[in-house]
């Protein structure tokens, strides 16, 4: 279930970059911090598929991939017990 926790904090962080990345107004220093844990997941997704149109799709493929593994940790950790 540890795995899980990560994994949602994570996808919060990616949430808070995305955001940040739409109201310029909310940056900050702060947010060199939150991209240095974001953006190396990232790239690489970008890499294969580069944003459509202006539209970053790559928030939402790793989000997707995100919440499949977190899936799999629970039922795993269901059938643990």
């Amino acid at each position: 279930m540890v795995v899980a926790w990560l994994l949602n904090a994570y996808i919060l962080v990616m949430l808070v970059y995305a955001l940040v990345s739409w109201v310029p107004s909310l940056r900050g220093r702060w947010t060199d911090y939150v991209a240095m844990l974001v953006e190396p997941v990232l790239t690489p997704v970008r890499r294969i598929i580069p944003p459509i149109g202006g539209l970053d799709i790559s928030f939402l493929i790793v989000i997707i991939a995100l919440q499949f593994v977190v899936q799999l940790a629970q039922r795993n950790a269901l059938y643990c017990y």
